[in-house]
């Protein structure tokens, strides 16, 4: 189902659970996945004694992907048109994320309805993790 026009107002605020409890598996499956095989996000050893880092850390792309997720869970399947964000805070394993999306503008370009939509993505503690913004087109 996708997000209808008629179904929307400035501030509109949709919420998602994307992760609970971040597992060091989660990652080593997306190094998989992704082909990123950097050992900041899955050699413990390397990544404390070499790198300084106190754990390995998610891929800034998996927290974009879970962020994405929630986007296209709220406004349907192929309907974003633009999304972009910037990664405020490392993800570690045992984190758990919650990402929103909000409703700043509704406009139609041609025959076409779209929203514009802050995104912002925080950890258990409430740290951004994830900030940024989409589009999408509605449907009428």
């Amino acid at each position: 189902m996708s997000l209808r026009t008629k179904d929307l107002k400035l501030g509109d605020v949709y919420e998602e659970l994307v992760v609970e409890n971040l597992s060091r598996t989660q990652l080593v499956m997306y190094s998989g996945a992704s082909g990123d095989y950097n050992p900041l996000h899955t050699d413990e050893i390397y990544t404390t004694e070499v790198a300084g880092y106190p754990s390995v850390f998610a891929h800034g792309m998996l927290s974009m992907g879970l962020t994405g997720k929630m986007l296209t869970n709220y406004v349907g399947d192929g309907r974003l048109t633009k999304f972009g964000v910037r990664f405020t805070s490392q993800v570690w394993p045992g984190d758990t994320l919650t990402a929103s999306a909000t409703i700043t503008k509704i406009y139609k370009e041609g025959e076409t309805d779209f929203a514009d939509i802050d995104v912002v993505t925080c950890n258990q503690e409430g740290t951004v993790v994830v900030k940024g913004y989409a589009t999408a087109s509605l449907a009428s």
